[in-house]
């Protein structure tokens, strides 16, 4: 909010030295920055879709370099203030590194060539004074800015590409891990329902009055298996919403809430914090296979999240509980951020991001934060029922 007020006022300098010059004329200044304004202070979330990054950097420094040339023909318009140089100089950072590659470098060449030519305004002046090196000093020291302007969007334009690629390689291991359970789940019950069909034919001939148990298990597994089916695929064919990290030694299909109790159990050892497990009575066995794989990631990155960044903590609470047909699942720790740990192993930030991935997949919601007292908290939402129907259905 500082650097926007500060904005604004040199802005309103600029406004000031035209109205002061000798014609006292206002309007070119007044129309060059008030275009470079709109372009840098509108609000993104209210940025209409027309107005894209090409467009807010090309018009205002296209005007700003015809005023240039034709004050350098007719010496009208004197030389501007700093606040159209650095609205410039903003615009060109917003050139390098958020215009479509094939506009960046035009854009960010007009933009820049903008800048140089700001002294050009004072050519005549210049001419009549005899002090060219004078105007050649001022365009070499607008080089430098303009030169670290460059560079630093060009290397933040860097840092936001491998951020991307990055997201899209974890969804995509995401989405493979999603397949690679879909496999396994399903295959398991295509197995058992091959297994009670021949036992079911053989029981036929020898005991058909036994039979409506089997067909009755045979039925149940065919709706999992199909159940299943349809929501992994409606996740792989629609994608999913948020990028994870590429983890894919932790998917292994015992990643169920049976397995939970052991990473609890397995957690703490003799140095680090203790671990407890509530799971209330309520929480069902025969959950959909992904929703306890989902609440099986989302206890194995908090617990690893917790010896990443929470070396100090003494406790760690995991929580099951289910209501109204929705799994909760709650991780909380009451470590204050100390870590032992080197930078390097710290994770890059993924490993939440992933779990997103997979919670929002599924139509839950995964909330993380810190606890109002101390320590850090990670909360999913997975719906089982309601929500997954819903899904089931459309």
């Amino acid at each position: 909010m500082a650097a926007l007020t500060v904005l604004v006022l040199l802005a309103l300098g600029d406004l000031l030295l035209a109205g002061s010059a000798a014609d006292g004329s206002v309007w070119p200044a007044f129309l060059v920055l008030s275009l470079g304004l709109a372009a840098v202070l509108w609000p993104v979330a209210r940025r209409p879709a027309w107005l894209t990054p090409q467009l807010r950097t090309a018009v205002p420094a296209g005007v700003s370099v015809v005023l240039s040339a034709v004050a350098a023909v007719t010496g009208r318009m004197e030389q501007p203030g700093p606040g159209e140089a650095t609205i410039l100089l903003c615009l060109l950072m917003v050139a390098v590194r958020t215009c479509p590659p094939r506009w960046a470098g035009v854009c960010a060449g007009l933009t820049g060539g903008a800048v140089l030519a700001l002294p050009l305004r004072g050519l005549q002046t210049t001419l009549q004074n005899n002090d060219l090196g004078f105007l050649f000093a001022v365009t070499l020291a607008l080089v430098l800015p303009v030169g670290i302007i460059g560079g630093l969007a060009a290397y933040l334009r860097t840092l936001d590409n491998r951020r991307a690629l990055a997201v899209t390689e974890t969804r995509r291991f995401e989405r493979l891990a999603m397949a690679a359970d879909l496999h396994d789940f399903v295959a398991h019950h295509v197995t058992g329902i091959l297994v009670q069909t021949q036992v079911a034919r053989m029981m036929a001939v020898t005991e058909p009055d036994r039979l409506d148990p089997v067909l009755a298990d045979i039925e149940h597994a065919a709706t999992e298996a199909l159940a299943s089916m349809r929501r992994t695929v409606g996740i792989l064919r629609e994608g999913p919403q948020e990028a994870a990290g590429p983890d894919l030694a932790d998917r292994h299909p015992a990643a169920d809430l049976s397995a939970v109790a052991d990473l609890v159990e397995g957690f703490g050892g003799f140095v680090g914090p203790k671990a407890v497990l509530h799971r209330t009575p309520a929480v069902p066995g025969d959950l959909p296979h992904e929703v306890q794989s989902a609440a099986h990631r989302v206890v194995q990155e908090a617990l690893t999240n917790v010896r990443r960044h929470a070396a100090d903590a003494t406790e760690v609470t995991v929580g099951l509980t289910y209501e109204e047909g929705t799994l909760h699942v709650t991780v909380r720790d009451d470590g204050h951020g100390g870590t032992q740990m080197p930078y390097a192993a710290r994770g890059g930030g993924f490993g939440i991001v992933g779990l997103t991935e997979r919670v929002t997949a599924l139509g839950g919601e995964l909330r993380t934060g810190p606890r109002p007292d101390t320590g850090w908290e990670v909360t999913a939402l997975l719906p089982a029922a309601g929500v997954g129907a819903k899904r089931l259905a459309t």
